[in-house]
């Protein structure tokens, strides 16, 4: 009940938050644009820093507490699997033992009609006895086997999702550190600390294009945007950052079909290419011009 009461304060808040992101992005902006290119986070509207890191670490705390739930659960379960084959061996010991106390009361009625003596009656069952109590041991032997590496398999998941939480704690933090970081190269040194941890996040890899757009590297920056390209062919920000790159390159052509890509993957981005610093040779082109249009269109929803 706490975890539901949590998703639904958490829900709630992010809703608010859109709506309040809704209503800056309606109002007029009465700021020229930086001549420099900006992050998409940097010209987003200004959220309290109280408010964020409080978000933030309800969303931390939501999911600590779903995982918690998730090895409580196993644990559980494992704990039903045990009762379960305890009362089991139980009882095939219980069958066992009145198996041959009824094998006895019958040979000692056979005996004494002269079918056979006790002596090879008490033979015969001990050597039945044992057969079945063998194969009734390696039967249950087998199905402990089988339980105890159950059990090392919900272990390891568990400790597997324990390093993911703790992983993805650190990379969250990262990311908001890099929100405050002023200059380009500390925002590259952010971004290459989480693709420590996580080599394969592609949205690392293309603000970390952006930052090296900032500091003049086109060429590392177009090696970056490939990078993110090859995993995810449509990732509207990496072809965005890649049209910058060919355009800072004389690469007109290229910049042109990598743009009109990005924008057809999103169109918000039409807003900022009007004003990128990067497309400046690009502005008096009439395909460049089709792409984005004119301050007096019509404007395009964040």
């Amino acid at each position: 009940m706490q975890v539901l009461m949590r998703v639904l304060v958490s829900t709630t808040l992010l809703l608010a938050l859109s709506g309040v992101r809704a209503q800056d992005a309606a109002e007029p902006a009465d700021v020229e644009p930086r001549a420099e290119a900006q992050s998409e986070i940097e010209k987003g509207p200004v959220i309290s820093q109280f408010r964020e890191n409080w978000i933030l670490g309800e969303l931390r705390s939501l999911r600590q507490d779903m995982m918690e739930y998730r090895n409580q659960m196993n644990l559980l379960v494992t704990d039903r699997e045990l009762e379960v084959a305890d009362k089991a061996m139980g009882y095939a010991t219980n069958t066992v033992t009145y198996f041959f106390y009824l094998i006895a009361g019958a040979a000692s009625i056979l005996a004494l009609v002269g079918w056979s003596t006790i002596r090879d009656l008490k033979d015969n069952v001990r050597v039945y006895a044992e057969k079945e109590m063998a194969r009734l041991t390696s039967e249950y032997e087998s199905r402990l086997a089988d339980l105890e590496r159950e059990l090392r398999k919900k272990s390891r998941t568990i400790a597997e999702n324990q390093e993911e939480i703790e992983r993805t704690n650190e990379i969250h933090s990262l990311w908001l550190k890099s929100t405050k970081e002023p200059s380009a190269q500390a925002k590259i040194e952010m971004y290459d600390r989480i693709l420590e941890l996580r080599p394969d996040d592609a949205e690392a890899l293309a603000w970390k294009a952006d930052a090296a757009l900032e500091l003049g590297e086109q060429r590392w920056a177009l090696s970056l945007c490939d990078r993110v390209l090859e995993v995810d062919e449509e990732n509207s920000h990496a072809l965005y950052q890649r049209a910058c790159a060919w355009s800072g390159l004389g690469e007109i052509d290229n910049a042109l079909q990598d743009l009109e890509a990005a924008i057809q993957a999103s169109e918000t981005l039409v807003r900022h290419a009007r004003v990128e610093e990067m497309f400046r040779p690009l502005r008096n082109l009439e395909r460049f011009q089709a792409l984005v249009g004119s301050d007096s269109d019509p404007a395009v929803p964040d």
